[in-house]
């Protein structure tokens, strides 16, 4: 069987060598040398160019680097009849949690706050306080969203989830549906966005939701740059609505050096960084679909495209 290996940003050799340490007669071939596209069975990729998953006349299934996959289903060409599968791997949600576990500590002990006294030479202490006086909002209980609420109530935050439909999760505090969003975000001081993009989330983070956080709370999105309303987070940064924000995901990205948000300061930019599938782990669900694609077998973390996720 012959695949595809497609990414701008993984490292190709290296996860040749996990894939075929796994599955030896695996033929890797990486973008963009494709060799006779008809040889092409399945295609592993992550912001592949448009239309180049159409050109593999004999392609039977597309697994994603990523746990997200609205980029892929943005191209018109992308063949509507073929499985379309998501990442779901230990070091991907991992990353994540550990991300999200990151910047809601640097948010629960003021860092956003002394970086603007450094600024200022200003030297003044803000007295902690315990984990359990932050209370942190979840928007999306998926796979990330649910490991990453998860690792914050066992670190002793006070945690809400919200997600499409009811959720269980240990410690979490859990809402769902449109009607229960008002109650999820009373009181939030620190709201982490890791929701899919569907049409129902698409501008989600807008001004209508900022005005019902408390006044001074801090965002995480790192989840979509679609979910946001850029200028509605601005707005809401220049009033106090909200006191910082940090943002992995752009509509844009690379974010265009002229953005107002490289030089806002109460605004942390990373370069979509939050979370990565290790080879060595990823490799594992690939193969396991690769076998199953091989035997009939259903794939798994098949992408309900209706939903989007």
């Amino acid at each position: 069987m012959a695949l595809l290996f497609a990414s701008p940003d993984d490292d190709p050799i290296a996860w040749r060598a996990a894939l075929t340490r796994r599955l030896p007669d695996l033929d890797v071939r990486i973008y963009p040398e494709i060799g006779d596209p008809a040889e092409i069975e399945a295609a592993l990729v992550w912001l592949p160019p448009p239309g180049l998953l159409a050109s593999l006349p004999n392609l039977r299934a597309i697994f994603s680097l990523g746990a997200g996959v609205d980029r892929l289903l943005e191209d018109p060409t992308l063949p509507a009849e073929l499985p379309l599968c998501r990442m779901v791997d230990p070091s991907l949600t991992a990353s994540m949690a550990e991300f999200v576990l990151l910047h809601v500590l640097r948010y629960h002990r003021d860092l956003d706050v002394y970086e603007a006294q450094q600024r200022r030479a200003e030297w003044r202490l803000v007295l902690p306080k315990p984990a359990a006086a932050t209370v942190v909002g979840l928007m999306g209980l998926g796979e990330l969203g649910a490991a990453s609420a998860g690792l914050l109530a066992r670190h002793g935050f006070t945690v809400r989830g919200w997600s499409r439909t009811r959720k269980a999760i240990e410690g979490v505090r859990c809402f769902a549906g449109p009607e229960e969003l008002a109650a999820f975000l009373d009181g939030v001081g620190v709201l982490v966005c890791l929701l899919p993009l569907t049409p129902a989330t698409r501008g989600i983070l807008n001004a209508e939701l900022f005005a019902r956080l408390p006044r001074g709370a801090r965002l995480v999105n790192l989840a979509r740059g679609a979910h946001l309303v850029e200028q509605d987070l601005l707005d809401a940064l220049d009033t106090g609505r909200l006191a910082h924000a940090t943002l992995d995901v752009f509509v844009r990205e690379p974010l265009p050096k002229e953005h107002p948000f490289w030089r806002h300061p109460k605004i942390t930019v990373t370069p979509h960084a939050a979370s990565y599938s290790l080879p060595e782990s990823g490799a594992e669900l690939v193969v396991e679909n690769l076998r199953r694609l091989r035997d009939g077998r259903p794939l798994l973390h098949v992408v309900d495209r209706a939903r989007g996720y």
